[in-house]
């Protein structure tokens, strides 16, 4: 006889009073799941275990009416993985993204997440998973200004002023007490100035907004960038003073003398070396470098004026003590986050574990015992 299967849904209501957007919570979990990273306890897809995830790319044209054609931010992601440590399970985000459903009415990206049982397979939750996914992406950058920004940075700038980077921001709050101004860079204005009058409101604290690139970046202490990938962001060495931090979540270009004269973390370097594996894989690798966060890096990487992979610092390694992070507070740090499916499993596990020990969320039944076949 096999047993009944039932599993917990919890809506995007029931998410956020199981404390999804708690984030100084998701910055500690995170962590934690640094270390488990740095480690080596954990799995994501792929035959290297290191894979982002599993992705749908509709062609630019089809014979088949009822096909989905290319568009901006079009596409599909499985991101399957295995968390160990005290979570001990299985996990995948589904992801979906079309810019074009803003003419709907809805977000841009709409995601789900399904915990599982790693021996069974058995489902233990499925979640509304955009908040999560925002906030663990912001919690990310979290992490990073713990161990790599001065503690008496007094200006962050924050570079695209969307959705993201408010939790990115929200996270980086949590870490650095001495914050005395913001600047927020968009190139609608407008956004701009409504995510200055949010940081006002919220932290009292002086904010601008600004919709020139330089005023964004030039004197800040600690930068965080999620700009969009429609719109290419690039910023140049001399804008960046000593001693600053920037904390990548998406996208960007800058001068090869940056990059030559700053430390450099990743969030997990194997990951970074499953991107230029598929890079290699994909017959075209200059374009398949623009289209990810770390392409700056892998080219300078492939012309030999940055190590490899193999031997940079991933935030892991800084959090578990194994590398130094920022060394001296004279040097610039730049900090890149590519996103992975463990933190969405550590993240989802700990709501998880709230909603079931406060009675939140519907149980539904997957069956009381399976048919024959």
């Amino acid at each position: 006889m096999y047993p009944n299967i039932d599993f917990l849904y919890l809506s995007e209501p029931d998410m956020i009073t199981a404390g999804v957007l708690d984030a100084a919570r998701c910055v500690s979990v995170c962590e934690e799941t640094f270390s488990l990273l740095g480690k080596g306890d954990y799995l994501m897809g792929g035959a290297n275990h290191n894979s982002h995830g599993l992705n749908i790319v509709f062609p630019k044209e089809t014979k088949f009416p009822n096909m989905p054609v290319a568009g901006p931010d079009r596409r599909f992601a499985a991101m399957p993985g295995y968390l160990g440590g005290r979570f001990d399970i299985c996990g995948n985000k589904w992801y979906g993204s079309n810019h074009a459903n803003a003419e709907k009415g809805l977000p841009r990206s709409i995601l789900t997440m399904m915990l599982n049982d790693k021996d069974t397979g058995a489902p233990l939750a499925l979640m509304s998973a955009n908040l999560l996914s925002a906030a663990r992406t912001g919690a990310v950058p979290g992490v990073a200004a713990k161990h790599l920004a001065n503690k008496d940075s007094k200006t962050v700038s924050v570079i695209g002023c969307g959705p993201i980077n408010k939790a990115c921001f929200t996270a980086i709050m949590t870490q650095l007490g001495a914050v005395e101004k913001v600047i927020c860079f968009d190139v609608f204005l407008a956004k701009a100035n409504e995510f200055a009058g949010w940081v006002e409101e919220k932290y009292r604290i002086s904010a601008i907004g600004v919709d020139e690139a330089e005023q964004g970046f030039r004197d800040a202490d600690v930068i965080t960038v999620a700009a969009s990938r429609l719109k290419p962001l690039y910023f140049k060495d001399e804008w960046i003073k000593e001693g600053a931090t920037i904390l990548v979540s998406g996208p960007f270009n800058t001068d090869e003398s940056f990059l030559t004269d700053c430390k450099i973390v990743f969030d997990h370097t194997p990951l970074q070396e499953a991107y230029v594996e598929d890079a290699d894989a994909s017959g075209n690798k200059d374009a398949y470098y623009s289209g990810v966060i770390g392409g700056p890096f892998y080219r300078l990487i492939d012309a030999g004026k940055l190590p490899a992979l193999a031997d940079s610092t991933g935030l892991g390694d800084v959090v578990n003590g194994i590398k130094p992070g920022r060394e001296n507070a004279q040097e610039r740090v730049i900090f890149i986050a590519c996103g992975m499916a463990v933190f969405d499993i550590s993240w989802g596990f700990e709501i998880y574990k709230n909603a079931v020990r406060e009675g939140i969320g519907q149980s539904l039944n997957l069956w009381k015992r399976p048919s024959a076949l």
